[in-house]
Formats: structure tokens, sequence, C-alpha cells
């Protein structure tokens, strides 16, 4: 009988996985005309961001790459963003997309690749800054919801939930990777630009509630005061226990009732999203030692970034992309080729594609997210060259990355304007361009 690591070792990568389904190209018009607006309705422009636009392209030999990279890199500020000044702050509220609302985890991320370009171009530093400001009111009007409003007059479609809906929230589901990627755009800001004057008095106070909060959902005393139900007859969108989730054994692990998808957890310690906080609270932590001089607060981080470690985006394929370890880390390639393999009963392969989905998107279909952070995590040539072609394969003719698809039929997606899936996947061709120019060079 065959052991659970043999079996992993077995059904992984070694077996072919760099034999890349069918190409889609019949599916649509090798026109490459690009998709994004005009210059007159384009919601923000960045004269880094063309520039480098233009540098890449001239790089990538793959006309139908270079077209989705030109259309893709920069849709969150094409299409997504609102720049304000409000009491002499610059304000950024970051849109997600199809729906009007801004997303704590897509916000951050939609806007990370940017961060490089920072130093080039004030205006996009200003906005960079607008981003922070923004989640920072976000987080001290609710540290458990998940997307909010820029205008505290709209109506959410979820105002019947039953939770502590306020004015301003959009939805109100606590995922523990929410408040960590408010956590992850303070630090690589300043790590990036060497600006500090983000972390001031309103900042420090975000950062001491999601500190609370975190503490909060260890549940070490009691359940704490967050519950959620929905009454829409969907069991992802709801939670059990009347709504504080399936009981626990309480080893200072951080409960999640939602993961990254939106979904519910059905176990509330979702390691993924714990892992990204102790990364997280450890790089909070440097801030308020070297910037705020505040040890104790300081500590507080560290104290309990050691509890939790001593215990999907994320996922556990993103370990080392959050930076939790390494991509050569023995039990990070174990757990790496467990998600690629068909022991993962959420991995799916067909006519076009193969990789990794989940109850969010059903069954057949795949996130081309996970793709993209695929290829974000391996150094092996031909499994980023695989990643690329089905992303090239099966964007339907669009030029954009969906949220899912089916393995065999590519024009069987989920939304059609996802800025972060967009953006990421500009940061991976920014990536290879640094680290391996040479893929670029190619055609597929």
């Amino acid at each position: 009988m065959i052991n659970r690591r043999d079996f992993i070792k077995k059904s992984g990568l070694g077996l072919g996985f760099f034999t890349v389904p069918s190409s889609a190209k019949f599916l649509f018009v090798n026109d490459f005309v690009s998709k994004r607006p005009n210059l007159s309705q384009r919601k923000f422009t960045s004269e880094a961001v063309e520039k480098t636009i233009k540098t890449i392209k001239n790089t990538i030999a793959d006309e139908e790459l270079a077209w989705m990279f030109e259309n893709c890199f920069p849709n969150t500020l094409d299409t997504t963003i609102k720049f304000y000044h409000k009491n002499t702050k610059p304000y950024t509220y970051v849109i997600t997309g199809d729906i009007d609302a801004m997303w704590l985890r897509d916000s951050s991320a939609q806007v990370y690749p940017y961060l490089n370009l920072a130093n080039e171009d004030k205006k996009l530093k200003d906005l960079l800054k607008g981003v922070i400001n923004k989640q920072v009111e976000c987080v001290l009007l609710d540290p458990y919801a998940n997307a909010f409003f820029d205008d505290p007059h709209k109506i959410s479609e979820w105002k019947d939930d039953v939770t502590d809906m306020k004015p301003g929230i959009h939805e109100r589901k606590w995922e523990v990777d929410s408040l960590c990627y408010v956590m992850r755009l303070s630090y690589n800001y300043w790590k990036t630009t060497g600006d500090s004057s983000v972390f001031d008095a309103d900042w420090k106070k975000a950062m001491l509630l999601i500190l609370q909060t975190f503490k909060e959902q260890q549940r070490k005393d009691s359940k704490g005061p967050y519950s959620f139900e929905r009454a829409n007859g969907n069991p992802l969108d709801t939670q059990f226990g009347k709504g504080f989730g399936n009981p626990t054994k309480k080893v200072g692990l951080i409960h999640s009732m939602f993961r990254p998808s939106d979904d519910a957890t059905f176990y509330p310690f979702l390691i993924s999203s714990n892992m990204f906080a102790v990364v997280s609270l450890r790089e909070t932590a440097e801030i308020f030692s070297k910037i705020l001089k505040d040890e104790n607060s300081s500590n507080q981080f560290k104290n309990l970034a050691k509890e939790v470690d001593d215990a999907n985006v994320p996922n556990l394929l993103s370990i080392p992309y959050l930076g939790y370890t390494s991509k050569d880390d023995e039990v990070y390639k174990n757990t790496r080729n467990f998600s690629l393999s068909h022991a993962n009963p959420w991995f799916s392969e067909g006519k076009f594609a193969k990789g990794i989905g989940g109850p969010h998107i059903g069954e057949h279909k795949i996130w081309p997210l996970g793709l993209i952070m695929q290829a974000l995590t391996t150094d092996n040539d031909e499994e980023i060259i695989a990643c690329l072609k089905m992303l090239k394969g099966t964007h339907a003719g669009t030029g954009f990355i969906h949220e899912s698809f089916d393995v065999d039929n590519p024009k069987d997606f989920t939304r059609s304007w996802f800025a972060w899936a967009n953006t990421l996947f500009g940061e991976l061709i920014l990536h290879l361009h640094k680290t391996k120019p040479e893929i670029l060079k190619m055609k597929f």
C-alpha cells in the first residue's frame, strides 16, 4: 500500500504537469487592439506606469502576451480609482471592478505592483499614500468588515445580514487576511519609498485596533464580539453555530470566519491566513519600533506573532510570496505538490488548462489567480511557461484575466472586470522581466 508521502510525491509535478492542455486560440480573432479606455476616460494616469508599459512591452516577443500585459497592468489605474484630498490628506478609493465597493484585500493587491515606481512619480506616490489612508479610515470604522463604500449613504445589498452593519460598510465578512493586506501595503510602501509620513496618529490607532481584533479572535476566554449569518440560502455565505462558526480547541491561532474567496470557513483556523498574520505582525512591529519608537506596542505585535506561529491569496501556494518561508522549504514543496495534483479534490484538468479551483466557483473551474501565483512561486522555467501558455490561451478573446473559467470552455468565465487578477498578471510579467527575461523573449 502506498503511503501518503509517496502518494504526494508520485502525484505531483513530476508526472507531466508541464504538458499544457490544448490552446484556445480558435475561440477568438487575434486583432490585439488595445482594450484600455480612451485617455480622457481613464480614472488615473501615471507617467511612470506608462513608461514601464512601453519598456516591458518591447521586451515581450509574443504579441498576444504583450497585448495582455498592456491591457492588464494599468487596469486598476484605468478603471477603479477615485482620488481626492480631505483635511489636506490624500485618499484613494479603489473599487474591485464590477462591484462598486473597496475590499481591503483587493485594493492592497491591486496597487501593490506599482510600489516600485512610486519614487519616480509623485502623483503615483500620493495615490498609494491615499490607499493607505483610506484603508486606515475603513479599519477604524470596523476592523471586522471586508468591503466598504466611499459614500456612507449608499445602501448595501447585504444590509439585512445578521451582524453589526454600519453606514459605509458594503459587506462584513471577517477574514484574517483582509487586515494582513492593510499591514503589508503600509510596510512595503515604507520599505520601498522610505516615506514614513503615513504613520500618523490615525494609522497607529488602526494598527492597534487590528492587534486587538486578532487577539479577540484567538477566542481564549470567549467567542468574541463578532458573529455573522446570511439568509440567502447559500451555505458558503453564512456561518455555523449562530454565526460564530464551528467550535475549536484554543491553541493561539486566530479564527477566521471567511476565506480570501469570501466563502465561509468550515475549519476556523485558516492556516495560510495565520501564516500571513505572522509575517504582517512582525513587519508592523518593526514600524512601531523604528519609526514610532513605541517598544511596548512593538513587543505586543511580536509576541502575538510568536503565539500564532508556534501553534487561497493567501492560499498555500502563496506562502513564499507572502514571505513566510522560502520556496525551497521541504514542507512547502510537499504542500505545493499536493495542491497542484489530483490528490487535491479542487484541482481540475481539462482541454485548455489545469489548476486549482474552489467551492466559490464550483467544479471544473480554476482560478487564474492560482495560475499566476503558481508562476510567481517557482524557479522552474517549464512550469512558468506552462502557466503563461494557459493564461494566454484562456482569456477568451477579452485580453484580460478573469476570476475563473471552465477548464473545458474558457468562454465560460466569471467576472469580466476583475482588477486584482489583471494587476497581479502585470506583476508576474514585471517579475519575469527582472528574474527571467529570456522567457519573455519566447513566442508561445
